[in-house]
């Protein structure tokens, strides 16, 4: 393998990335450690006894480690109450500071609870948004400026033992960062190992790092790029991985699974966070649900290594393919539904499906997340079906319906010349099949499709190894990631799927998803995840999406509650990102890669941006949502509610 792509210990077997032991309170991250799971109070720190409570319904949820907000320093200060009552009460879990902006609260903080977390783009700086031209004594001035900031910090943690968690949050990059590296994958690292190098220069190493952000190709990314330059400089510090800003309901739960599954899949994480714009105690059985996963992974049959690897792991290159109707070359990723198990199919079965027909108008309604093609297996379709939708048999039942519809066959039927269709063929493939034969024979058709399937429990990797094999040889067939599961909750097949099938297309792979679902919930949902995962990939953009951050004790309104309320109103404006963030930490910069920010700016007190720029301040909460509505319609990016 190339070594300057490397970042975990195999492409194809699944191993753990072993790291050096950072020990926070009675809980050890890293080295030999399960993976932790832990998460964030949302009450104002300053009310001891609500914080208290929440943390304990937190913990005896299963959570390990947990974050209180400290951004002053009488927060700071009151962290001694809530940990005294809650070792009264027999509750030992470590408690972390969350800081920014101010490192008098995070040194007051070291000397009281078990870890700090600090943000290097805002410990030392404050954000303006400003390009400034560095020079090299320019910038080693600004970092000697920072040292002097951040050695009170590392001292005070090694008189104490207390841990420090150096978190980067790619919406709070220093302009200092922006200015030298951009917004970038590199910028988050580097930000992360300024304060990192000023650490091992005290010989401090109780340190865990986080490369956080909105966008899920960035998070694994940046965290994969870490790894990297922490072993081209012989260091190992654990990970805290998280999604920041995940948002609520399925779709928080799906963009979570996939920036966390894909680093899990590869064995990276010392400790995760889901963060969701819901209570955190309902935080925890989702991060489990992820964690669990990896218990008896290392047993999974073997795959043969990756010699020679032909993805670029630090930036988002999409795999040359073929173009087959609507399937690879510059289309969007394509789904299709599986109805092959179905007693039965009527028009009323496409409901499920973004589909619905209209008996006044005789004609079918299409939404933005209709499904591209059913999969019906042996199942007849006597009746007029949407134009936009492919209907795919078994090979022997297409063979009488060949006007309508395209074959779906086996890789032993397709080298035995069997008839093809002249537009579309659904070839069914696993890794143990892809054959030098079956390859060159695959280069000799410009109308095959791919549907990949795999059986081997580190899933995943297997398929990945299928994709490499195909780039290696060259070739350019489209394939559809499909992956069969039963008997799981609807949340259990958004996490497992979200995980599985949002790896590869974060990674480029794949021009389209198939789920297999049987007994995991209706049709509707299974189809919900399927575009969820492309939605959280941005590989496919179906509906609204939103930036929406978990509340914590800086939050100045109700964050829940005005997701809903702005949710009801924007749902359907497809494609816009809106960012709904509850205070100023985290608020401007991930702004930048929404296209409407609304924050809280003081109790009551909204400020609304169009992507980074402030528009409107200080807009009473009543106000806020219409004012919201007018800034999307004034740069005309608003349509009405069908």
């Amino acid at each position: 393998m190339d070594l300057s792509n490397k970042y975990c210990n195999s492409l194809t077997k699944y191993l753990r990335l072993k790291t050096r032991e950072v020990k926070v309170g009675n809980i050890g991250i890293g080295g030999n450690n399960p993976v932790r799971i832990q998460s964030m109070t949302t009450t104002d720190t300053m009310d001891t006894r609500a914080t208290v409570e929440q943390s304990i319904r937190m913990i005896e949820a299963g959570c390990e480690i947990v974050r209180i907000t400290a951004p002053s320093k009488k927060e700071a200060e009151n962290l001694a109450n809530i940990k005294a009552e809650l070792r009264k009460r027999g509750y030992d879990t470590p408690l972390v500071a969350d800081i920014h902006f101010t490192p008098n609260a995070a040194e007051i903080a070291a000397t009281i609870v078990e870890k700090v977390r600090i943000n290097p783009g805002n410990y030392a700086d404050k954000k303006k948004f400003e390009e400034i031209e560095y020079t090299d004594e320019s910038y080693q001035a600004e970092l000697d400026r920072i040292r002097e900031r951040f050695i009170p910090l590392i001292k005070i943690c090694k008189e104490y033992g207390t841990a420090l968690r150096i978190g980067t949050n790619h919406g709070s990059l220093s302009d200092r960062i922006m200015s030298r590296y951009g917004d970038s994958a590199i910028g988050m690292v580097e930000s992360a190992l300024e304060f990192l190098r000023i650490c091992r220069e005290q010989d401090y190493h109780e340190i865990v790092l986080s490369m956080k952000s909105s966008n899920t190709q960035v998070v694994v990314q940046a965290y994969r790029l870490l790894v990297n330059k922490m072993q081209e400089e012989g260091m190992n510090y654990p990970l805290h991985i998280g999604v920041t800003e995940a948002g609520e309901a399925e779709d928080g739960r799906i963009k979570s699974a996939v920036g966390i599954g894909t680093l899990l899949e590869d064995g990276l994480g010392g400790t995760i966070r889901v963060s969701l714009t819901e209570e955190p105690e309902f935080e925890i059985p989702v991060a489990q649900e992820l964690v669990n996963r990896y218990n008896d992974r290392e047993e999974h049959d073997a795959i043969e290594p990756i010699e020679k690897n032909p993805l670029t792991p630090f930036e988002y290159n999409r795999r040359l393919t073929n173009e087959v109707l609507n399937v690879g070359g510059k289309n969007v990723p394509i789904v299709m539904a599986d109805f092959c198990l179905k007693e039965k199919i009527t028009p009323a079965s496409f409901f499920a499906l973004g589909y619905s027909y209209s008996v006044p108008l005789d004609k079918w309604n299409i939404s933005d997340g209709a499904c591209d093609y059913v999969f019906v297996g042996d199942n007849i379709v006597d009746f007029e079906i949407p134009g936009t939708l492919g209907v795919i048999y078994n090979h022997k039942t297409w063979l009488n319906y060949k006007e309508k519809s395209f074959p779906f066959m086996a890789v032993n039927q397709f080298l035995e010349g069997i008839e093809l269709s002249k537009k579309l063929n659904v070839l069914y493939v696993t890794l143990s099949e892809l054959s030098e034969e079956l390859i060159i024979k695959l280069k000799g058709h410009d109308t095959i499709v791919l549907m990949i399937d795999t059986y081997n429990t580190h899933g995943m990797a297997e398929q990945r190894k299928l994709f490499v094999e195909l780039m290696n040889n060259d070739c350019k067939t489209p394939v559809i990631i499909g992956r069969a599961y039963e008997k799981l909750t609807e949340t259990q097949l958004q996490l497992r799927a979200a995980t599985d099938m949002g790896a590869l297309l974060i990674d480029g792979l794949g021009d389209g998803v198939f789920i297999a679902a049987e007994q995991c919930g209706s049709d509707k949902s299974v189809n919900d995840t399927a575009f969820g995962i492309l939605q959280a990939t941005r590989t496919r953009i179906s509906k609204t999406e939103y930036i929406s951050c978990p509340s914590c004790g800086r939050t100045l309104f109700d964050l829940q509650e005005t997701t809903a309320k702005i949710r009801a109103v924007t749902s359907h404006l497809k494609g816009l990102k809106i960012g709904i963030m509850g205070c100023i930490v985290n608020g401007p910069g991930e702004m930048a890669d929404a296209d409407y920010g609304y924050v809280g700016t003081g109790i009551g007190k909204i400020t609304l941006y169009k992507e980074k720029e402030v528009v409107q301040r200080n807009i009473p909460e009543a106000e806020a949502v219409n004012s919201l509505i007018d800034l999307i319609k004034e740069h005309g990016d608003w349509v009405e509610p069908q």
